[in-house]
């Protein structure tokens, strides 16, 4: 399953994936999903959202105590192969391990594939997970537009789904008790020298604990073209520098809070190399470890850009995109899955998962598959054979632990 995937959407130029929601490497995938399903007799099934679903034979997930596992196919631009992807393939694997022990689920269980949930190509993160739970409208989905000006309905209809039956899925969801989702892990606790001085005792898999607060925010910066060979410093209204100071001040103010800070994605109008910008757009993701915090901090940098924006004579606008608070999984279903994995490290990440949308309608919990390097979104991120296969046999216990009672 690994080899068949990895050379979807990958860039020859960089290594790392290109799969964004309703493109032609992410058609790939889902079809891909569906093989899968249909080869081990599973019922496939789309959701009026996108979403695919692997129900095991006999079980049409009408009863309210289903077991439900997966990820995501998409990817950031230029991610690793591990982030999503490794869910996925590791829900099938854990099936086809409970089927080699011999193992008859008592309750319904099944396979899921999140649509968008990375949110590169409309900047809204788990689009799929959110439209199902109702933290989505239809109507602000489909105002959701890509860089070119496609908006979700049209991308969804040109891959062939139809855009008019998005919209919350209470049905599907009443039918899960459970909800469990395997991903590498974006950090190094997990590593035995993980990075926060307090490692994990190098197990290869662990058991999130919540998820921080996060958020994504666009700020403009509006400025006045001009000529750059021509225009005397002290005269221009140049918003690439109160952008610049904004970044640092970010980076700062994250620092001394104890969160984190990232202006990752940009936009310069008119974007030429001899001219005066007269907009630069950024994108803030900020994280906390609670609420309160991350409200500090964001404002703190809302602060600093109208300050340098009165310097630079640049009119900063700022526009709340996402928010997500704080995610804590369900204690009972997070504890009885570390007691059944032996005692599994129990973590926090600062990541936000389709898990954790669906947290707010139903049980959830997820499992962290050790990343030796720590890093991810990245075509660097790895993990080793080994942990990955850990993975799978933890997920096959927990799968056998909840749906045979």
């Amino acid at each position: 399953m690994w080899r068949e995937l990895l050379p979807v959407g990958r860039s020859a130029a960089t290594g790392g994936y290109r799969r964004h929601a309703w493109t032609g490497a992410d058609a790939e995938c889902r079809a891909w999903f569906r093989e899968q399903a249909e080869a081990r007799g599973l019922a496939y099934e789309t959701d009026r959202n996108g979403n695919q679903w692997a129900w095991l034979e006999g079980s049409d997930g009408a009863a309210g105590d289903a077991v439900v596992t997966g990820s995501h196919l998409d990817s950031v631009p230029d991610g690793g192969a591990f982030d999503g992807p490794l869910g996925v393939v590791s829900a099938f694997a854990a099936l086809d391990e409970l089927h080699g022990r011999g193992v008859h689920p008592a309750r319904p269980l099944a396979v899921v594939n999140f649509a968008d949930e990375e949110g590169a190509r409309f900047g809204l993160a788990c689009v799929g997970s959110r439209l199902a739970a109702g933290q989505l409208t239809a109507e602000q989905a489909r105002e959701l537009r890509d860089d070119s000006g496609v908006s979700l309905p049209q991308a969804m209809e040109r891959a062939g789904h139809d855009p008019d039956a998005i919209g919350p899925d209470p049905e599907r969801l009443a039918r899960i008790g459970a909800f469990v989702e395997l991903h590498i892990e974006q950090g190094r606790n997990l590593a035995a020298d993980g990075a926060d001085g307090a490692p994990a005792g190098g197990r290869a898999v662990g058991v999130a604990s919540a998820i921080w607060p996060h958020g994504r925010w666009r700020f403009d910066f509006h400025g006045e073209a001009n000529h750059a060979g021509t225009t005397r410093l002290e005269d221009r209204r140049d918003p690439m520098l109160t952008y610049a100071n904004t970044v640092l001040a970010a980076r700062k103010k994250a620092r001394l809070a104890g969160a984190l800070a990232t202006f990752g994605k940009v936009a310069v109008e008119p974007n030429g190399v001899n001219a005066i910008a007269s907009l630069v757009r950024g994108w803030l993701d900020s994280r906390a470890p609670d609420e309160a915090t991350l409200a500090a901090v964001v404002a703190e940098i809302e602060r600093s850009a109208a300050e340098r924006g009165v310097r630079d004579g640049v009119r900063v606008a700022v526009t709340r995109e996402s928010a997500t608070p704080v995610v804590e999984f369900a204690h009972g279903l997070r504890d009885r899955i570390a007691a059944r994995l032996g005692g599994a490290p129990v973590l926090p990440t600062g990541a936000g998962h389709d898990a954790g949308i669906l947290s707010a309608e139903i049980p959830t919990a997820m499992l962290f598959v050790r990343n030796p390097t720590g890093v991810s979104h990245s075509p660097a991120e790895s993990a080793e054979e080994d942990d990955c296969v850990a993975g799978v046999r933890a997920l096959a216990d927990v799968l056998e632990d909840l749906a045979c009672p």
